[in-house]
């Protein structure tokens, strides 16, 4: 039987974690003015991010796994197992993924893999991946699945606010100026493991998520429609049921899955955050 682990990045819902044995890797979450560290989803949440940074006035930021933390969950594992697969967010946006490497060299069935993406992007692998392990697949199966199937998850979100990203170095202040007088909504996207800025949406949060939504899922014969994700940071119900009529008016996905996103994405998007996030049948480009 093979043990499924992934960074607490993949923003799964507590009920499919359970349902499916899945264990997570919490990144660290640093407060600005505190000297611990807090774990992300355990000793902090999305709502306590904001409330910091909102209410507070201080900063919150993320970091890595480290390899010691990998080793202890290792030891928990590996032991029980025939292997254990850690499936970590994109090597290229993160640190986890060479900390767990280092950690595993002291494991001779401990096998790492890199998602290439982050959030439910990151999800969709680790869910696929733990339903086979689910199956009787192998360690060296599933992470062959993911090594591939990495390059046709299509990982997007639109942001209503930017001070949270120019606070986490990721934009001037001369940006979020421009964006809030411009009402100009950013969405963000992962493609090769590295985020870039995609279209740049303009008006009403409401009327820009109609927009996003259209562009990613109309008129298209490239999607797997076995499932897609709705992840965001605290948005209005009202938004998410909205935006789960429009997928439903643009494509026919067997399952939807609400989910939300944790506190290392929250800390660097901010709330009223919102993505859609989905496999395709063509590499992602």
């Amino acid at each position: 039987m093979v043990k499924i682990i992934s960074d607490s990045t993949c923003d799964l819902p507590p009920g499919i974690l359970e349902e499916l044995n899945i264990t997570l890797s919490p990144l660290c979450i640093s407060v600005s003015g505190d000297m611990e560290q807090y774990r992300d989803g355990v000793d902090i949440t999305p709502a306590d991010v904001f409330r910091l940074s909102e209410e507070e006035n201080r900063r919150c930021t993320t970091s890595a796994v480290n390899a010691y933390d990998y080793r202890r969950l290792f030891e928990e594992y590996a032991p029980k197992y025939d292997a254990v697969v850690q499936i970590c967010l994109s090597g290229q946006l993160s640190a986890c993924y060479g900390a767990a490497i280092e950690a595993a060299k002291d494991f001779g069935n401990v096998y790492i893999t890199d998602s290439r993406s982050l959030s439910a992007g990151s999800g969709y692998l680790v869910h696929d991946a733990a339903l086979m392990a689910a199956a009787g697949a192998s360690a060296r199966e599933i992470c062959d699945m993911i090594e591939n199937d990495a390059h046709y998850i299509d990982t997007s979100f639109v942001i209503d606010r930017m001070d949270y990203l120019h606070r986490g170095g990721r934009c001037s202040g001369l940006e979020v100026i421009g964006a809030r007088l411009l009402g100009i909504k950013p969405c963000i996207e992962v493609c090769g493991g590295l985020m870039r800025v995609g279209k740049k949406y303009r008006g009403k949060f409401g009327t820009c998520l109609s927009a996003y939504v259209k562009d990613r899922l109309a008129d298209r014969d490239d999607i797997d429609t076995k499932r897609v994700f709705i992840t965001h940071s605290m948005c209005a119900p009202e938004t998410v049921e909205t935006v789960r009529a429009l997928i439903a008016e643009h494509a026919g996905f067997e399952r939807v899955i609400e989910t939300r996103a944790g506190c290392t994405v929250s800390a660097h998007c901010g709330p009223n955050t919102l993505g859609i996030l989905f496999k395709r049948k063509t590499k992602v480009t």
